[in-house]
């Protein structure tokens, strides 16, 4: 009996069709369809829509994490990650996974302060929950300065410091130097320094530069002024190497210079030119626009560098400007920041208006020397 070819069984009519049946997809091709419905990866079976199969119900659970991941790390706004988790159901709770949230890019947890709420803190707090470093420390700066609970804040910082979060190790040093939250007797200039060293080993500039004035002033530390300069020569590089990799089409062959109104990179006019400066960390725009919108008590000042946002916790907490005492600075790399983009000019005593020469008091670095009110 041959049965290879299928001779000896009886033609059956209308077999081809009952086994599939053919329908066309946006592409204009032919799709197979069988008779035995798919199952997705939950086991249910896969819904179809007008005759064509949704297949992402066929995608394994840790297939879609992986690519939510992924989308969340390089997603440039909250919207962009919050727009995809809207589309089915699936997707808004695959998206809450800790693996999701624990990958999510600093742009996500850029919040605006007059939207702040109820549910932006439980996000902020899920996501620090599920291990991510950028999460507990904007959760930390919000809950510390804003919200005024300055150990639960304090505590979400150091969360984020113990993952190498530079950003967290700084305002953590800010904190120590300055004994915010508590009197000025809690200040720990031996702590600050050591967490501005490590900030700045994993790359901070603002790190680097107020080690360097630390070193050079004897600020926490010994004495020693030629290992300070070299930090502050050190940090300017860096920044200028930062203005390189983002804005290459700044720059040319020649030597140039920009002379750039209102806005720039301060000091890289050490270098000979003055390209935009570096956008501020969420969290520093957030401090900017609560306190913009909620001041303080008459009594406590704001950092009055434009890029920092943090308020006093206590009256004369902040460092002023020796010669004008106009201008209060949560830090001296601020200060160095603020001198060479905005207070240089504006300084009442320091800008002789004849000849427009420095009088006030001034250190090697050209930076006016501060004080720290009794």
């Amino acid at each position: 009996m041959r049965t290879r070819r299928g001779i000896c069984y009886t033609e059956i009519d209308n077999m081809c069709y009952q086994k599939r049946k053919t329908d066309g997809n946006f592409a204009g091709a032919p799709m197979i369809t069988n008779r035995k419905r798919l199952k997705s990866s939950s086991g249910l079976p896969v819904v179809v829509h007008s005759g064509q199969c949704d297949f992402l119900d066929t995608l394994p659970n840790d297939i879609v994490l992986c690519i939510l991941a992924k989308l969340g790390s390089t997603a440039g706004c909250a919207a962009d990650f919050f727009g995809v988790l809207s589309t089915c159901k699936r997707l808004n709770g695959l998206g809450l996974h800790s693996l999701v949230l624990s990958r999510l890019s600093t742009n996500c947890f850029a919040v605006k302060a007059k939207n702040w709420s109820e549910s932006s803190h439980r996000f902020l707090k899920g996501c620090s929950d599920a291990g991510n470093a950028e999460a507990s420390y904007t959760l930390g700066m919000i809950t510390f300065y804003c919200l005024q609970n300055r150990g639960s804040g304090a505590s979400f910082m150091a969360k984020a410091a113990i993952r190498s979060h530079a950003p967290a190790l700084y305002s953590l040093a800010v904190i120590q130097f300055n004994g915010s939250g508590g009197s000025k007797n809690d200040k720990d200039l031996r702590a600050g320094v050591a967490l501005c060293a490590r900030s700045a080993f994993l790359g901070h500039i603002d790190a680097l530069r107020e080690l360097g004035h630390c070193l050079q002033d004897g600020y926490g530390v010994s004495k020693n002024v030629a290992e300070g300069r070299r930090l502050l020569i050190q940090a300017n590089t860096r920044e200028l190497a930062a203005v390189f990799s983002t804005t290459p089409s700044l720059f040319s062959g020649k030597r140039q210079k920009w002379n750039l109104v209102g806005s720039g990179c301060p000091l890289l006019s050490d270098f000979g030119c003055n390209v935009p400066a570096p956008e501020s960390h969420p969290a520093n725009r957030f401090l900017g626009e609560w306190f913009s919108e909620k001041p303080p008590s008459p009594e406590l000042r704001l950092c009055s560098h434009g890029g920092c946002g943090r308020p006093e916790t206590r009256k004369h907490e902040f460092r002023r400007c020796s010669v004008c005492g106009d201008v209060n600075y949560c830090s001296r790399a601020c200060q160095a920041l603020d001198w060479k983009l905005r207070h240089k000019t504006t300084c009442r005593e320091a800008v002789d208006v004849n000849g427009g020469e420095i009088n006030g008091n001034m250190n090697e670095n050209n930076i006016i020397e501060m004080v720290v009110e009794s």
